[in-house]
């Protein structure tokens, strides 16, 4: 009997040559060996190649073309059909992907039918010499080279055509984002205008709304008196001064000094806008009196001038000052006494001008 080897502990687990004691290891393979492309070996096929390169570059500046036209030539007015929009936004949509897939496509097929494809492995080492640095710069002179981008002008220029229109309907985009707010944030439509004040209307139909109207444990969504009777930034208007209308019991108020006079027999009004990213806060507890934002439950607590008792949002939401006229109706003794909603840059100085 043969003595095999079985992987015991006193054998290797090799197998050893026969009639000798080398061991026989498994040889590096290699690389596989470099198969030439069609372009590589027809001059016909390496032409029809750069031509197809530079039809998918022509097709991103024809698709940056497209939305160009599509984002200005359409006008959307006030009198622009559902039709006209979504005419609109499918040319931009289209023009916006031929021209991105049109410059991905034709590097993909450049570099697969034209540019060299053969493999090299080379170690990496630190570049501290200047014969490193040399070579290094070398390298690059090669892969420009072996892209053949100076001896294929076509493609160069619908490459470089591409490139540069590609950034043109982000600029355009980033157009409509329209005039810096300044000012407009820290003011709302609650501020009297002339000396009147403005009555607390229900939302949506801009009824005003009698103090009378507001019984224990009811909550009314109020709009400033006159916002329907807008025609232009009526939505960024509403989206500032709409309010929470409530009422307690007034002994379980706990209005902080120079606030007492805020209220109006245990009603008080509270912004809608979360002070966390700007959500609706649509939700009251009539047990608790808390208030609820249905977004990242964000919790305020009326009795404490809507402290947040919970979530994520950093600040209370800021109460508007309420009274009645002379005919029994809420209304807005001021503006906000801060801006409401999310915090942004110029929000501390905005609050300064508010209350100087």
């Amino acid at each position: 009997m043969g003595n095999h080897s079985d992987g015991s502990p006193n054998h290797s687990g090799t197998v050893a040559t026969a009639g000798q004691n080398e061991v026989e290891k498994f040889q590096d393979p290699g690389l596989p060996p470099h198969r030439l492309r069609l372009a590589d070996t027809d001059p016909v096929a390496a032409k029809r190649a750069e031509r197809q390169v530079a039809i998918l570059f022509g097709t991103s500046v024809i698709g940056t073309l497209v939305f160009l036209v599509a984002y200005f030539a359409i006008d959307l007015g006030d009198d622009t059909t559902i039709a006209t929009i979504r005419t609109q936004n499918l040319l931009l949509g289209l023009g916006t992907a031929f021209a991105m897939l049109g410059i991905g496509t034709g590097i993909v097929h450049w570099a697969k039918a034209l540019m060299p494809d053969h493999e090299v492995s080379e170690e990496r080492h630190a570049i501290r010499t200047e014969e490193d640095r040399q070579a290094a710069v070398r390298i690059v002179d090669d892969i420009v080279e072996e892209t053949g981008i100076k001896r294929r002008p076509l493609i160069r220029n619908t490459l470089l055509g591409a490139v540069a229109l590609a950034p043109l309907p982000a600029l355009a985009i980033f157009g409509d984002l329209g005039p810096r707010p300044d000012k407009a944030l820290a003011h709302t439509m609650w501020a009297p205008q002339d000396g009147k004040l403005k009555r607390l209307t229900r939302d949506p139909d801009g009824t005003p709304i009698k103090a009378s109207d507001v019984t224990i444990g009811s909550a009314f969504h109020v709009i400033p008196e006159g916002l329907n009777e807008l025609h232009e930034g009526k939505l960024n208007e509403k989206a500032k001064a709409v309010v929470l209308l409530m009422r307690l019991d007034p002994n379980s108020l706990h209005p902080s000094e120079g606030r007492e006079s805020w209220s109006y027999n245990g009603i008080v009004a509270y912004s809608k806008i979360c002070t966390h990213v700007g959500c609706p806060v649509a939700l009251y507890e009539q047990q608790t009196h808390h208030l609820l934002c249905p977004c990242h439950q964000s919790t305020f607590d009326l009795t404490q001038e809507c402290k947040v008792i919970f979530g994520p949002a950093s600040r209370p939401l800021p109460q508007l000052p309420i009274a009645v006229d002379a005919e029994g109706y809420l209304v807005a003794t001021s503006d906000f006494r801060e801006p409401v909603g999310p915090s942004y840059w110029e929000r501390d100085e905005h609050e300064r001008l508010i209350n100087s």
